[in-house]
């Protein structure tokens, strides 16, 4: 497993703020932005786009928004859990929404965890910094399947 995070984010100011968050609290890993749940499942599983892309090299991380053109997040979620191959990958949600309703299906359907992103820098820089400490300091993953 590689040290990826892929971020799927439709938003780009959003986006910007993701990257400059993670860079500031020292999260050094390569980031992979997709910014649709179509793209995001192609780079998953290595079709569309993203074709030819080796499937087997799956992320560490996946950071996934709820509100996403062409394929939503909890169908995302859904589909990745559904595939044996990625059905282990730790997947964190970060949205924006408070829907409760979108809490207990995100849980239900096999979220790790539920982000809201904060609205002040200084807290989403908080979070980002809480988010790479945990993943990739404090985690354990379960062991690389064949």
């Amino acid at each position: 497993m590689s040290k990826t995070i892929l971020l799927v984010e439709d938003n780009a100011s959003d986006e910007k703020l993701t990257l400059l968050a993670f860079k500031k609290s020292g999260v050094a890993n390569d980031i992979v932005v997709v910014r649709d749940g179509e793209e995001a499942l192609d780079y998953m599983f290595g079709t569309g786009v993203h074709h030819g892309r080796d499937a087997a090299d799956v992320p560490a991380l996946i950071l996934l928004d709820l509100n996403l053109p062409k394929i939503d997040g909890l169908e995302v979620l859904r589909r990745i859990r559904a595939d044996e191959r990625t059905r282990l990958l730790p997947v964190v949600i970060l949205t924006s929404s408070k829907q409760d309703e979108d809490i207990l299906q995100g849980y239900a359907r096999g979220a790790n965890a539920y982000v809201r992103k904060p609205v002040a820098f200084a807290e989403f820089l908080a979070a980002a910094r809480t988010l790479g400490l945990f993943w990739f300091l404090l985690n354990e993953s379960p062991p690389r399947t064949r």
